[in-house]
């Protein structure tokens, strides 16, 4: 479960560092590009992860790697309905 989760945390990580870069009216072209290098990158990153887990990892456990990685996608999206059902002032 633990290497489903890093998988999920890593891609996460690298699209928020690429994907939010710019900010401002001004860079709303770059933001579009960070945006869509951010989400590439992230598909490439974890689609090489599972690649890499799957080859280097014996034995292994695909059930408990996929829940892994669903549940940590799973909170963050959890955390965005909690967040849209309790706004602050």
């Amino acid at each position: 479960m633990l290497l489903g989760g890093l998988i999920a945390l890593l891609a996460n990580v690298y699209f928020a560092f690429k994907a939010f870069r710019y900010f401002g009216a001004r860079s709303a072209r770059a933001i579009v590009q960070s945006f869509w290098a951010g989400e590439m990158g992230k598909l490439i990153l974890t689609a090489a992860l599972f690649a890499l887990v799957f080859v280097a990892v014996k034995p292994l456990q695909p059930l408990a790697l996929f829940t892994g990685y669903l549940l940590v996608l799973g909170t963050g999206a959890s955390a965005l309905l909690l967040l849209k059902n309790n706004p602050k002032h």
